[in-house]
């Protein structure tokens, strides 16, 4: 016999709404990608601008004044290390053929793989310098964006908290504790890449490492990747190491294994403040992840993100058991 299905208008509405509504939130991810970084950006910046706003300055202004310190740090280091960086980075371009060529005697690996991956960069030069462009654009519609969100940050958090009825103070709590834990994150890999990076300089420059400072920039800069990034900065130096003497290449191994050991057991407990929080399981899981679904600035973003999934999931589960 057979059984009659009967499936109401709500049902076929809900269904095309929801996935109208993943349609439209795949189109614009590149968009939500830059929402999420501005709203870690405000979790960082937000104590320097509450800690002007109490010398009674207008919110404009102690965000202005914020910007502009940020600006100066890194104006400064820029040009403090610009002109050596300029040079060694040059030198090593210039060196790199003759590199290359020692080192594929030294492993026999195959040229013809590395030559292919050149003549493709080659061909894509035009498109990259396009993409360099483009990110340079969306870096300034960032920095608008999070000047914008810290205007409104009050007003932007009471306005999602008025959603929930009668648990407003709830969310309210919810938010702060994820601009709290984001933000420790964000000033967390700032302080650990200029670390790492200094670490990494000290240690290239005592083992007489050519090009050293472009090799700590590169370790520094890949601090904030967890896990994958320390292991993928270490193959240049290694490498670059290699080409000189199979012994240095050994002693630059140790070396990076000693700051990671270092980095794993004193300087990330100390920096973070166990503000993250994260198994370091749960985190190679999420760059997994996040590397999947949206590549590089997936990988990058995955553990903010994964931090703030975890939030939400601890109060969801103490809301159900209280």
């Amino acid at each position: 016999m057979r059984q009659k299905i009967d499936i109401s208008h709500r049902t076929v509405i809900f269904t095309a709404l929801f996935l109208l509504t993943l349609w439209i939130t795949y189109l614009i991810r590149d968009l939500l990608i830059i929402l999420f970084v501005a709203v870690i950006f405000v979790s960082a910046l937000s104590p320097l601008v509450k800690f002007f706003t109490k010398f009674r300055l207008p919110k404009v202004l102690s965000i202005t004044i914020t910007y502009i310190i940020i600006i100066a740090v890194l104006g400064g280091l820029v040009i403090s290390i610009a002109p050596p960086l300029i040079e060694q980075s040059t030198k090593l371009v210039v060196a790199a053929p003759g590199l290359l060529a020692q080192f594929f005697n030294i492993t026999n690996f195959d040229k013809s793989v590395f030559s292919s991956e050149l003549t493709f960069l080659s061909k894509n030069l035009f498109s990259i310098t396009l993409s360099v462009f483009d990110n340079f654009l969306t870096i300034i519609f960032l920095l608008v964006i999070t000047f914008y969100m810290l205007l409104e940050q009050d007003s932007l958090e009471n306005r999602f908290s008025s959603l929930f009825k009668g648990k407003e103070e709830r969310i309210r709590k919810l938010i702060i504790k994820i601009e709290e834990k984001l933000g420790a994150w964000m000033r967390g890999q700032l302080v650990l890449t200029l670390i790492i990076g200094v670490l990494s300089y000290i240690g290239l420059t005592i083992l007489n490492i050519p090009y050293a400072l472009p090799l700590a920039m590169v370790a520094g800069i890949m601090e904030v990747v967890p896990v994958i990034g320390p292991i993928v900065s270490a193959l240049p130096a290694i490498f670059l190491a290699l080409t000189i003497s199979p012994v240095l290449s050994v002693g630059v191994t140790i070396m990076y294994l000693l700051i990671q050991q270092l980095e794993n057991h004193l300087i990330v407990p100390q920096v973070m403040k166990r503000a993250v929080g994260l198994n370091p399981l749960v985190v190679i899981l999420a760059i997994a992840i996040g590397g999947k679904l949206l590549g590089i600035s997936g990988a990058l973003l995955a553990v903010p993100a994964a931090v703030v999934i975890q939030i939400i999931a601890i109060e969801i589960i103490e809301e159900e058991i209280i």
